[in-house]
């Protein structure tokens, strides 16, 4: 095996972390190339290690790494990207949890998906200035499910195939697709979307978060899109994540 099969450099944001063995970390990363992988952080716990501001939960940072026999190892880390006021604030950090969780969830091990990089940093990022975080996590959510292969259709009818009109229309998590009323009315479990509620969901769906982040939502089209994504996202997942929980606390 030449040296450059054992050895590798990665950029890597830090997902999950664990605490294993005596002193070590195994950590769960999103890298650019090589997808979601579990790395050992070893001696990570250690007071005097070099590398324990380096592989903090959403820290994204830059890895070498050894290629080990069950996990591979990171040898050296320094951080590109702190994002400290994640650390900071409980609001920020609980949404930071979100964004990971979710791209934890939906992500497949060494599958790479340079785009889901990109948002991830990006969110995390943004996540640290953001004055409206649940709009931002909406827009994450419906990002997330375009790069994943869940991406919701908004325009289209999943029965008649015809646009739908500006009136209440419905929702399937198990579609993946919008519904027009007299479609819906011969389907179960369904839920209603009202005309503000599609539209908003169609824009964040559509436009760069700089463009998304000016929108002001009524607490009603909040609460609405805010139970419409979380419908859809835990039929997918066919399970609750834990931070959503945390976040309505």
């Amino acid at each position: 095996m030449s040296h450059r099969e054992r050895v590798y450099r990665t950029e890597a944001i830090v997902l999950r972390r664990t605490d294993f063995g005596e002193a070590d970390r195994l950590l769960t990363v999103f890298t650019p190339w090589r997808g979601k992988l579990k790395l050992i952080a070893k001696g990570a716990r250690k007071p005097s290690s070099r590398k324990s501001g380096h592989v903090e939960l959403f820290c994204h940072s830059q890895f070498l790494v050894a290629v080990g026999r069950e996990l591979d190892i990171v040898t050296q880390a320094e951080t590109i990207e702190p994002f400290v006021p994640l650390r900071q604030d409980l609001l920020r950090t609980t949404y930071a949890y979100y964004v990971a969780e979710l791209a934890d969830a939906f992500a497949a091990e060494r599958d790479e998906n340079r785009p889901l990089f990109d948002l991830l940093r990006d969110a995390l990022g943004w996540l640290c200035t953001a004055d409206d975080l649940g709009l931002l996590a909406r827009y994450y959510e419906l990002h997330l499910l375009s790069l994943v292969g869940y991406q919701p259709q908004l325009y289209i009818c999943g029965g008649c195939k015809k646009q739908v009109e500006p009136v209440v229309n419905y929702m399937s998590a198990a579609d993946g697709s919008v519904f027009c009323p007299r479609c819906a009315s011969e389907r179960a479990g369904l839920r209603q979307v009202s005309v503000n509620g599609l539209k908003v969901l169609r824009f964040l769906q559509t436009h760069e978060w700089e463009t998304c982040r000016l929108l002001r939502l009524s607490p009603a089209s909040r609460a609405e899109i805010e139970r419409t994504m979380n419908h859809y996202i835990t039929y997918h997942l066919e399970r609750k994540l834990k931070s959503v929980d945390f976040v309505h606390r």
